[in-house]
């Protein structure tokens, strides 16, 4: 029969008998039981304990109220109310000019970023404010700020299709989505995505999004859901080419880089205590100069396009007319209204739809956007936390009520976008007050000077895009991922590859997918030591140890590993369950079959260790177990029976051959000696 002695034992029954106690040595204290494991009332004492005390406490649903409205969970989740009683003077001089500057580049940004998703100009700015607005009050990162993204621009393209209602849709159901997935604590889902298919799905979406400004810098018409098939189209019309915008467009490319490396030039000595005033007076300017590039860049050029355009010869395309004044507030629409074409014009028709004919068309994407949008708002978080931890759920919570807020206003998706907060976090912002300055320089930009947005010229928007995008090209992950596990690479690549060639939504899914399989198959594959041991009585036996927990993927790999091997030997066999902290009904199913096979060889196998969470399991399946909780248990249990045959041992087991991927997943040790408890 089975052995089970533990902590617990000693705990209950100190107090009749010390002399008890002394007879035991627990090697366990991973968990303390009451009863024996075939008992199927197994209870810790600290179960016991506290479900008395559930017996008389209030209900589940009043205790989730009142722990709302505890002062410590209405800070949590109204982070505002930490920082804002500690406000002051300087923070809000170093708040006013980081949110003065980040606005001078979310402007142009905004305005740039509505051509990757295919919609007019002002649709950039209705979703550059209120998400601003909302991380003032609900944010947890200082530095984050809530705007278009490249990243979102094209999710929300490839879903939306260039419908300002699926846009503004998709914006408004993902928000509420981000929040039910703050409710219910699914922030772990972007685990599922890891760091070499992030970084794969990144870098095309950098390379995607460029190849979409090229036909503005260009000239030339393209069209096409890959990158492949938007390159080809550009080829084709190729003879159209536009020189006056492929000039400017490169010109401004140039110049937007050549000063965000000027950034980096100082003058005078690395301690800024040490230099004189006019050194910081020049760092300042210079430093103020590469953080406003873009805003610089446009006002430049949209002041000789103005003038071109007076004299009637300006060569380049511009933005056109954009409305004055902020949008309407309004819900979201909920249908599209047919609306005929004009072939004269070019304008085709546009196609009814209801509502569920609209969520049907944006697909899994309603899951995709939160996700993807969940996880770029947490690189950003990263990038500034300076190794403070991180409320995942606050930051959905945020999100979410962010974007249900830029519906309202006709914006689109908004999430953090690491290049922005990059230009925050450099120009002194000290709280999330500075998104509300960010939200107000937009609202201004939207009431008075709308119309000076309409001399803009598109290539100088296309090439403030490109230059954001090109440096999210993560190809200096390759060589430590290289040194590192060069496996983690096919994910990588894949995710690269399949989302320039695939539709994004495809190409990502593949590459997830793909990554999962790597995980499943590691955990098919545990990998199991085998140890000769001996006790001071003389008693050998073989050890078996898997790393990793007993589920269906794993479990016939180990079975079939523990059998070979134990048939090799007529020694017992002690399986090891120290690391096996979970099992499912297949493990029960396949551990019962095994059991049996070794009750008919007259072979012992003795589980060490095995925790009672486990054991329940496996009782479900009536399977008699050796159980052994310490090494005096074991001693007992390994007392050879009368007629059994131990002469064989495992010097033979380092002959056999292995099958296909078993080398990997054994160990061969020497014999070791176990002492007595």
């Amino acid at each position: 029969m089975s052995t089970l002695e533990n902590e617990v034992t000693f705990r209950k029954q100190a107090e009749v008998s010390q002399s008890l106690e002394a007879q035991f040595d627990s090697s366990s204290t991973d968990f303390i039981l009451i009863t024996d494991h075939r008992t199927s009332k197994s209870k810790s004492l600290e179960q016991l304990e506290a479900a008395k005390q559930d017996e008389s406490s209030p209900s589940c649903c009043s205790r989730y109220v009142r722990s709302i409205f505890r002062k410590k969970n209405l800070k949590k989740r109204l982070p505002f109310l930490t920082w804002l009683p500690r406000y002051n003077r300087r923070d809000c001089i170093g708040d006013l000019l980081a949110g003065f500057t980040v606005g001078l580049t979310v402007i142009p940004q905004g305005l740039a970023y509505s051509g990757v998703v295919g919609l007019p100009p002002e649709y950039g700015l209705y979703g550059a404010f209120m998400g601003c607005f909302v991380y003032v009050l609900l944010g947890t990162c200082k530095d984050s700020t809530i705007g278009s993204t490249a990243v979102a621009s094209l999710m929300t393209f490839q879903f939306a299709q260039g419908s300002w209602q699926r846009s503004v849709l998709l914006t408004f159901l993902t928000g509420i989505i981000e929040i039910f997935m703050a409710i219910f604590k699914l922030g772990c889902l972007v685990e599922f995505v890891s760091g070499p298919v992030s970084a794969g799905f990144t870098s095309a979406v950098a390379l995607i999004v460029s190849t979409s400004q090229m036909r503005s810098m260009l000239g030339v018409k393209s069209d096409g859901d890959s990158f492949l098939e938007t390159w080809i189209s550009m080829f084709k019309d190729i003879e159209n080419i536009r020189v006056a915008d492929t000039c400017l467009g490169f010109g401004c490319l140039f110049l937007l880089l050549a000063m965000r490396s000027l950034g980096r030039v100082t003058i005078g000595p690395k301690d800024e205590s040490r230099r004189n005033g006019f050194e910081r007076v020049f760092n300042q300017v210079i430093k103020f100069l590469a953080t406003s590039r873009n805003a610089s860049i446009v006002i430049i050029f949209t002041l000789i396009t103005m003038h071109l355009d007076a004299k009637g010869t300006n060569p380049f395309r511009l933005t056109g007319h954009i409305p004055k004044g902020m949008p309407t507030p309004s819900w979201p629409p909920f249908s599209i209204e047919a609306q005929p074409g004009n072939a004269t014009a070019g304008i085709p028709p546009v196609p009814g739809q209801n509502f569920l004919e609209m969520v049907q068309s944006m697909g899994y994407g309603l899951l995709i956007v939160p996700i993807m949008a969940l996880l770029e708002t947490m690189s950003v978080c990263k990038a500034f936390a300076k190794g403070r931890q991180i409320d995942i759920t606050q930051e959905m919570i945020a999100c979410g009520v962010g974007n249900i807020a830029t519906s309202v206003f006709s914006g689109y998706r908004c999430n953090g976008g690491l290049a922005r907060s990059a230009v925050n976090n450099a120009s002194g912002c000290r709280t999330n007050m500075s998104n509300l300055y960010i939200g107000i320089i937009v609202v201004l930009a939207l009431n008075f000077l709308t119309e000076y947005f309409a001399f803009i010229p598109k290539a100088v928007l296309a090439a403030i895009i490109i230059s954001a995008v090109i440096f999210q090209v993560q190809y200096q992950v390759v060589t430590p991922m290289w040194r590192s596990k060069r496996s983690d690479l096919v994910p990588g690549i894949l995710a690269f590859v399949t989302c320039l060639v695939l539709p994004l939504e495809i190409g990502i899914m593949v590459a997830i997918g793909v990554n999962l399989l790597f995980i499943l198959y590691y955990a098919a594959r545990p990998k199991v030591t085998l140890e000769q041991l001996e006790t001071q009585q003389g008693i050998r036996f073989v050890k078996i140890t898997p790393d990793r927990c007993l589920i269906f993927p794993s479990v016939e790999f180990v079975r079939n590993m523990v059998l070979k091997l134990g048939s090799k030997s007529t020694l017992p066999v002690v399986i090891d369950c120290t690391y096996i902290y979970a099992a499912d009904f297949t493990a029960a199913k396949v551990i019962s079959s095994m059991v049996d096979d070794f009750r008919v060889r007259r072979q012992k196998i003795i589980f060490f260790n095995l925790k009672p969470s486990v054991v329940s399991i496996f009782e479900g399946l009536n399977t008699r177990l050796v159980l052994c909780y310490n090494t005096h248990a074991l001693n007992q249990e390994l007392r050879p029976e009368e007629g059994q045959d131990l002469t064989r041992s495992l010097d033979s087991l380092e002959r056999v051959e292995t099958g296909p991927g078993t080398s990997e997943c054994v160990s061969m040790a020497s014999t070791l000696s176990l002492a007595k408890s």
